[in-house]
C-alpha cells in the first residue's frame, strides 16, 4: 500500500526529532496504539542514546497517526516521546 506524508506531518516529525524514513518504518513494522476518530496508530521504540536537550534519554518512541483513503495510507501527525520502554511490540 501507498504511504502519502502529508506536509504538516513533516513539519511536526521535525519538530520533534522525527525523519521521514522513521515514519514510514513505524507504518510498516510498528505495533498498532489506539487512535480516535476512524483514525488508525502505530508505534515503535527506536535506540536514541543521546541527549535531547541537556538531557540524555536511551530510547525514542514514535506514533503515527494516519487513516486509509482508498488504497493510500494518509499520515495524520506524529509524536515523539524520548525515555525507556521495554518489551513494547
Amino acid at each position: 500500500m501507498e504511504i502519502q506524508i502529508d506536509p504538516h506531518t513533516l513539519e511536526r516529525a521535525a519538530e520533534r526529532g522525527a525523519t521521514e524514513s522513521e515514519i514510514i518504518d513505524v507504518i510498516r513494522t510498528g505495533f498498532s496504539i489506539p487512535s480516535k476518530h476512524g483514525r488508525s496508530g502505530k508505534a515503535k521504540v527506536f535506540p536514541y542514546d543521546r541527549n535531547r536537550g541537556r538531557k540524555f534519554y536511551a530510547q525514542k518512541r514514535i506514533e503515527v497517526i494516519y487513516l486509509y483513503e482508498q488504497n493510500t495510507i494518509v499520515t495524520v501527525t506524529v509524536y515523539v516521546f524520548y525515555g525507556e520502554w521495554e518489551n513494547e511490540k
